[in-house]
Parts: structure tokens; sequence; C-alpha cells
């Protein structure tokens, strides 16, 4: 055997591309954000960061956008975490944008924030003039994401338009702009969910403490003040778990009795339902619904 021939793990190799495509941004974009939302996708992007620039600071902020009805373990978590990681932190609230007239509460039991993170994301982006933002979408999320590049384009009215998308061939990154026009970048587009997992209990990195929940639709929704009841619905005490972390009014938990992060890989090695089919409401609105609020300038 020859004893200098080294080869890369499937975790390895991803971390390898991920590292890559951080620093290609440092060195072709002038003013980037790390988007942070306290969920397993943004603390491996906070990770691989870390490993890409370190033992330097992160050569840009993080920055959350706030809805204002998010998890509150989740909040105490973000901010313990970038203080321990000594970054600087922009949040962008979605309750600024509502006070300001910028955009409109929904009311009713269905009410979400969710979809009101566009504006508030679109604003802070101009206001602080970022030309990339990183985020943590993945191609196997959903079928919108899943033409994304991983740089992918948006103009000066932060929309995406999927034919409009840039070839990245040979991990050739195209991030030619101009004034007003930014780049959405997916360091991690190429992991699954398993991936993501698998690399948190690699790295043995902490995740957030998220319980009473009630039923709606067939999921779960942790019980709130930010959630109207309907007729019928009872809170009732549950062991669950979160597949993804978002806006509480439409993120849905599911049962599970794991306790430890292995036995969270085994769980998601064995399902054959997608964390946004199986946990997000604002999915279930129509068909192309992350399609149509891509096109708008979500994440």
């Amino acid at each position: 055997m020859n004893p200098f021939h080294y080869e890369l793990s499937h975790l390895e190799t991803l971390e390898a591309e991920a590292i890559h495509i951080f620093r290609e941004v440092a060195a072709e974009l002038e003013r980037p954000v790390l988007l942070f939302s306290g969920g397993k996708d943004s603390l491996v992007l906070l990770r691989l960061a870390q490993k890409a620039f370190h033992p330097g600071k992160f050569p840009f902020p993080i920055m959350h956008v706030d809805t204002g009805h998010n998890f509150p373990e989740v909040i105490e978590f973000r901010d313990r975490l970038i203080d321990e990681l000594g970054e600087r932190l922009i949040v962008a609230s979605v309750q600024d944008s509502i006070d300001s007239g910028r955009v409109a509460e929904e009311t009713g039991p269905r009410a979400s924030r969710n979809r009101l993170q566009t504006t508030t994301l679109l604003d802070a982006i101009a206001a602080h003039n970022f030309d990339a933002a990183f985020g943590g979408a993945r191609r196997d999320e959903e079928r919108a994401r899943a033409k994304e590049r991983v740089f992918s384009f948006r103009d000066d009215f932060g929309q995406w338009d999927p034919k409009a998308q840039r070839p990245e061939l040979w991990a050739l990154f195209n991030g030619r702009i101009r004034q007003g026009e930014h780049v959405r970048v997916f360091p991690i587009s190429n992991w699954t969910e398993l991936d993501v997992w698998q690399y948190i209990a690699k790295e043995k990195l902490e995740i957030p403490s998220i319980y009473y929940v009630f039923e709606r639709d067939g999921m779960l929704y942790a019980h709130s003040d930010f959630v109207e009841l309907i007729d019928g619905e009872t809170p009732f005490p549950e062991s669950v778990r979160y597949r993804t972390v978002g806006d509480m009014t439409c993120t849905g938990a599911v049962r599970s009795k794991a306790t430890t992060l292995e036995d969270v890989v085994a769980e998601i090695a064995a399902t054959r339902i997608t964390e946004r089919g199986e946990t997000r409401a604002d999915d279930r609105v129509t068909e192309a619904a992350m399609e149509d609020r891509k096109r708008e300038g979500y994440f």
C-alpha cells in the first residue's frame, strides 16, 4: 500500500467543496453576509466558515431575519453562540417591517410571518449593501431548490429567475454582478439532510434544545401565544424533535424518541419523506409555493 495515498471520505469531500465556496466568495465579492437561523443547516455553515478562515475572524457579519415568532430556545442559543464566536450579529426584524408599514400582519389561525421575511431580508440586504448572502439551502429539500445553482443570481429587485441561472461547470462560479444585484450562495447545496446530521455528530456541534404541541392537518406544532387554535385543537404533551427550525407558526415537529445525535441519524436514514414535506406548512399552500416565494426574493 502506498503510505502517501490519502482518500477523502464522503463528508470530507463535501466539507472541502463548501470551504472552497466560502473562500471563493470572500475573494470575488466585497460585502458578503452569512444568513443564520439557529437551525441545523446554518450551524453547519458556521462551522464550515470557521474552518475556511481559521485562525482569523469571519470576513463578513452574520445576519438573522427574526420573525418575532421564533422559538425562544433558538434565540437564546443564537445569542450565546455568536457571543462565544466573537462575531458580529445583525438582526433584521419583521416586526420593524410591520411597524414601518412595509408589510401587513396576517391574521387568523393560519396566519404566519414567514412570507413577510422576504421584504425584511431584501431591505436589510439593500441597507447594508450586501452583494452576497450565504444560505443553508440544499437541493434535496424541495423541487424549487433543486433548480438552484450554488451561486444563485438575484436581480436588482432581489428576485430569482430559474431560467436565468449561470452554468457552473468544473466548480467554476461566476460572481460578476452589477450595482444593486446580489447572489445567494449555498455552500451545502449538494448535501443531504442525512449528511448534515452526520456532520453535526462528527463535529460534536451543539444544537438548540427545543415541548407542548397540537396537531393540525397531520402536523405537530408547538403551542405558543403566536398561534390561534382552531375549534377542536387541544395542546398535549408529546416526545418530538424538529427536522428544521423556523417561524413557530409554520414549522412542525415529528414524533420521535431520539435522545442522541446517533438516534437522529438513524431516523433520518430510514425516512422517505423530505423535511419540508413533513414539517413546513408554508410549502403546502400550493404545488409551487416555494418557487413562488423564491421568485419574490425569499431565502
